[in-house]
């Protein structure tokens, strides 16, 4: 108890009463790193990309075995003919993104100072869309997690990067998601952190609890469960639901904010999506 109640202070210092004081967005993510350093002291930085298969051996080679044969594969080539089609009025994917939305997956989410509030790349895609005068793609699935895969796939390798910038508004968000994921929630009276910080690594029934390092590096994701692939609203939506609580709205502020915050967690990691997953 003593050790759950040290770190939920030194990631997320008095969280009930933020206009105390707060600890900055580098020291929860130094909190967090040191407190998986000292649980799996054997798993490499790096590793943590590979979610629960860092942890677990056997596992691991049953997942690499079906890596190999990567059922999103089919995805992501069907989500670069999308991004490469072009649009009605003859412009693309392409003309909305920097870098022509090529290797750009390491730089969301972000803090859009213009408009005051987090940027996810599935909400520019759609952004891209309605700017071109198309119709938005439904947020947690199909073609938008085709797209999302493809432009994950071209900046493999990339290490995220996010950044708060200097900007209360932005800070104000991160620490939104922050208490997102530190607060109690459902039925079942849990979050985000009693699963993926303190029981990472534990099982629940037949699976094994993920650690929150690492977690956000490999979406959109093909999970087994869901046979086919999904975004990180999704997840969230199914983490809601089987604490028994009532999901938020894909791509609504509360999921954008904590995305904001669980990547942060996640910079200095590479981008290894899209990723299959149990």
């Amino acid at each position: 108890m003593k050790k759950k109640f040290a770190l939920a202070l030194g990631l997320s210092v008095l969280i009930s009463v933020p206009a105390l004081t707060s600890a900055s967005p580098e020291e929860d993510r130094e909190a967090l790193i040191n407190h998986f350093k000292k649980a799996f002291p054997q798993v490499p930085f790096e590793d943590y990309v590979n979610g629960v298969y860092a942890l677990d051996a056997d596992a691991r080679q049953q997942w690499q075995a079906i890596e190999e044969f990567a059922p999103y594969e089919i995805d992501v080539e069907e989500g670069q003919k999308l991004f490469e089609t072009p649009f009605a009025n003859g412009k693309s994917y392409a003309d909305c993104f920097a870098n022509g939305g090529i290797g750009i997956r390491q730089n969301y989410p972000y803090f859009d100072t213009q408009s005051g509030q987090v940027k996810t790349l599935e909400l520019e895609i759609n952004e891209c869309r309605e700017k071109n005068s198309e119709k938005s793609l439904p947020w947690k699935k199909g073609d938008i997690a085709k797209i999302s895969a493809y432009m994950a796939y071209t900046a493999r390798d990339k290490v995220f990067d996010i950044k708060i910038p200097d900007d209360p508004r932005a800070l104000a968000a991160y620490e939104k998601g922050k208490q997102f994921f530190y607060a109690k929630r459902g039925q079942l009276n849990f979050s985000c952190a009693d699963c993926h910080i303190y029981s990472a690594g534990k099982n629940l029934r037949t699976d094994l609890l993920s650690p929150a390092l690492g977690q956000a590096t490999h979406f959109p994701v093909y999970r087994s469960t869901w046979g086919e692939l999904g975004t990180m609203h999704r997840r969230y939506e199914g983490c809601n639901e089987q604490v028994r609580a009532k999901p938020f709205k894909a791509q609504g502020e509360e999921y954008r904010n904590l995305e904001y915050f669980h990547t942060y967690m996640n910079n200095g990691l590479p981008v290894n999506g899209p990723a299959s997953r149990k």
